[in-house]
């Protein structure tokens, strides 16, 4: 079994001599969790904003894949600080903060994030897994060092200002959505677009140019190789429930004769 990975996403994305891949785990389940956990990918996204997790549910799968080479990196579902609160005291280490379209959101997510008087996180580390109940030593005045913060453009304001969100102090990484992208250029549907892939690859360079690290989501493997090419320093290129899905619906395909019509047909599954 892989041993566990150190360090934040963050470090991961310094270290590395290529891009980092990565998959969506948006089931909810913990032992669905650890089966991507041992797939030999750099990253898994625990996502809570399109996905039915909570707290409980997150906890479970960050106990889940801890043995695993591999980095978890947590969405929450909107912005807010309480909530991010939450899922850092829970033991997230690695953020994707969604629809960040301003230097203002950038700044109050990084500030979520840090103790005062850096930033507004409450402080119960006493009570935390985060800290290990305590026996983190130092915790308080270290726990910056512990996290990755990465803030999703994914809006023509985000584009608009990419530049500037970029030079907050505190964001680690951009990640860019294309499916929302496309939505907010009145594209909706079209992710891969010219307009939306103009956008990505906009945003990419701007990521470059500041000495940040860009990643983008991106299913259709030539749009990821496409946009690794342009500069992308890491990729979500699958998610559980669309392979479960797509695995299933093959193997039905393949079992199971179409009903043409034909009277004769009963019901009963055909028989090979």
């Amino acid at each position: 079994m892989p041993l566990r990975v150190e360090g934040t996403f963050r470090d991961a994305l310094a270290k590395a001599d290529r891009p980092l891949a990565g998959m969506w785990v948006c089931s909810g389940s913990p032992l669905i969790a650890e089966l991507c956990a041992g797939s030999g990918l750099d990253w898994l996204l625990i996502d809570a904003e399109h996905s039915p997790n909570g707290l409980e549910s997150i906890l479970a799968q960050l106990q889940a894949v801890n043995g695993y080479a591999v980095h978890a990196v947590v969405r929450p579902p909107f912005n807010d600080t309480v909530l991010i609160k939450q899922y850092l005291d829970l033991g997230v280490q690695n953020l994707l903060i969604p629809m960040v379209n301003s230097v203002a959101e950038a700044e109050a997510a990084v500030a979520a994030t840090r103790y005062p008087p850096q930033g507004v996180r409450g402080v119960g580390s006493a009570l935390a897994r985060a800290a290990r109940w305590n026996r983190v030593p130092d915790y308080l005045a270290r726990a910056g060092e512990t996290i990755s913060v990465t803030v999703q453009v994914e809006s023509t304001a985000a584009v608009d200002s990419v530049a500037d969100i970029l030079k907050v102090d505190g964001v680690d990484a951009i990640f860019l959505g294309p499916s929302d992208l496309a939505a907010s250029l009145g594209l909706l549907g079209q992710q891969e677009h010219p307009d939306v892939r103009a956008a990505v690859e906009h945003c990419l360079h701007a990521a470059k140019a500041a000495g940040k690290p860009a990643g983008v989501n991106a299913f259709n493997p030539v749009i990821a190789h496409h946009y690794l090419d342009a500069g992308a320093s890491f990729v979500l290129v699958g998610a559980d429930v669309a392979l479960l899905a797509r695995g299933s619906e093959a193997l039905a395909a393949e079992y199971i004769k179409p009903d043409n019509g034909d009277s004769s047909n009963d019901g009963t599954p055909a028989s090979y």
